[in-house]
């Protein structure tokens, strides 16, 4: 076999095993670390929650709703996520949504589909929410002492939660 058949046969392989394992092209972990603290099995879920309350001063009424739909089984997991100076989680998505808290220090979130590649900046005793699905993103330490977060996740029953991406090129860090 010539060189160039070689160097062919070899770039088709890498291709054909990148296509069957995307995981292939994700990026790193980097002073990252998750740890399970509770896994659970849950059943569908149909719920809704509706208080409302006047407020004080303005004599005006305030609405809080919260609402949580699945069908077929789910699967709930509660992590503990710490990040050293410099640390990151990778570009990846979850096939369900996350209820994060930021406990010590700072975490910066930067999101695939935003093409300015705007950071969102969470510190100690904030919560936010990673939708899940497509929602690609990364989650990084850009301070200079330890970061640490809790995470609550639901996703679909046995599916993966995490799934490793490729960079998609919108920050250059």
């Amino acid at each position: 076999m010539r060189t160039n058949q070689v160097c062919r046969v070899f770039f088709g392989a890498a291709v054909a095993v990148t296509a069957l394992d995307p995981s292939v092209l994700a990026t790193k972990l980097v002073g990252y670390k998750s740890t399970l603290l509770a896994r659970g099995r849950l059943g569908e879920i149909d719920t809704s929650s509706f208080l409302s309350h006047p407020l004080r001063e303005e004599g005006n009424e305030q609405v809080w709703r919260s609402m949580q739909k699945s069908e077929g089984w789910s699967d709930i997991y509660v992590q503990s996520n710490v990040w050293a100076p410099g640390g990151s989680t990778g570009w990846h998505s979850h096939p369900g949504h996350s209820l994060i808290i930021v406990t010590v220090g700072t975490v910066t979130n930067y999101e695939g589909h935003d093409p300015a590649c705007r950071p969102h900046v969470y510190n100690a005793g904030i919560a936010f929410v990673d939708l899940g699905g497509d929602h690609i993103h990364i989650l990084r330490n850009e301070g200079a002492v330890e970061a640490k977060t809790i995470a609550i996740q639901l996703i679909p029953a046995d599916d993966a939660r995490r799934i490793d991406v490729a960079d998609p090129g919108n920050c250059h860090f």
